[in-house]
């Protein structure tokens, strides 16, 4: 077990209630080391980690994510974010970043080898179904790119529908992990999601389809109830990646 304490920020920032309720339910804390940094686009940077003996305690599994201090004015806000190419043998992984208007945007922005920040792990528990449904019926978008990815690099030859959407247009030039028995339909964000909810009203899945859903919460919640109200409770997993 590894223990660390919030250093190397500014006045030894407060992680706030929420840091004392993850600390009170035995949250394991990292310390992560910045190793490189690629932009894949315009809005989107990967940036790797040393991962300060995380994967060593934490086996992997597709989906899998962490919790980053994201320095936030003079206090510390924990962030979700997917492991991207874990590496144990190295003790290395990667995490990529949508970029936006937001204090984790900025700090990926900002980001140089040497940096380090602070992360916990809590919470992060998926199972790929068993057996293999006929088919992923998965609806996301940059912020779940990664874990969407991670679904399907073990999804092997079941196809895949995957509607993802889009706030730039170069946002559709990302890589997605589709096999050659899945389509991927990009689908632009306005009114508030409004064009992914009318995407999912208008599908049929499979019976024994397996629902992935992580959009922003009014959009996840939406398309999990219309997924749910065909498919088996248990083959639908959905998680609001923002607000």
């Amino acid at each position: 077990m590894v223990s660390v304490t919030p250093l190397g920020y500014p006045n030894h920032m407060s992680r706030g209630f929420q840091g004392l309720v993850l600390k009170a339910l035995g949250a394991n804390d990292y310390r992560l080391t910045v190793t490189d940094v690629t932009d894949i686009g315009p809005h989107y940077r990967r940036i790797g980690f040393d991962a300060g003996g995380l994967l060593d305690h934490h086996p992997y599994h597709a989906t899998q994510w962490i919790r980053m201090w994201i320095p936030n004015g003079d206090k510390l806000q924990q962030r979700g974010y997917t492991l991207v190419d874990p590496r144990p043998d190295e003790n290395r992984f990667d995490v990529e970043f949508a970029l936006h208007d937001t204090p984790a945007s900025e700090w990926a922005r900002a980001a140089a080898t040497g940096d380090v920040i602070d992360a916990t792990v809590m919470g992060s528990k998926f199972a790929m179904p068993s057996p293999a449904p006929s088919e992923y019926v998965v609806f996301g978008d940059t912020a779940s790119l990664p874990a969407i990815n991670s679904l399907l690099d073990e999804a092997d030859s079941v196809p895949a529908r995957i509607w993802l959407e889009w706030q730039y247009p170069d946002d559709r030039a990302l890589p997605v992990h589709a096999n050659d028995a899945s389509t991927v339909t990009w689908v632009q964000r306005i009114d508030d999601g409004r064009l992914m909810r009318e995407a999912a009203d208008a599908i049929t899945p499979d019976d024994d389809a397996y629902g992935w859903v992580a959009c922003d919460m009014r959009t996840t919640r939406h398309i999990a109830k219309r997924l749910r109200s065909t498919l088996a409770k248990n083959a639908v997993k959905s998680q609001a990646y923002w607000t």
